[in-house]
């Protein structure tokens, strides 16, 4: 995915992909192995910088935009 953006605040570069990950949060969830926590990963493809974002109030558009200080 491509952005004509300011790019990675890393490197500069406009070369993003996005991943979905689950995890457990505490207690009860942990001990049961319970992956209710689930976020949005956005990361630049050159040099690996990553950022999360949580699922429920973020869209894909939206987060990319963070990403890139939007």
């Amino acid at each position: 995915m491509e952005n004509k953006g300011k790019g990675c605040i890393k490197c500069g570069s406009n070369s993003v992909g996005t991943k979905e990950i689950a995890t457990t949060g505490t207690g009860l969830s942990k001990m049961f192995d319970i992956q209710h926590n689930r976020f949005i990963v956005v990361f630049c493809k050159n040099c690996g910088y990553s950022e999360f974002y949580n699922k429920e109030t973020s869209t894909a558009s939206n987060v990319i935009d963070f990403f890139f200080g939007g």
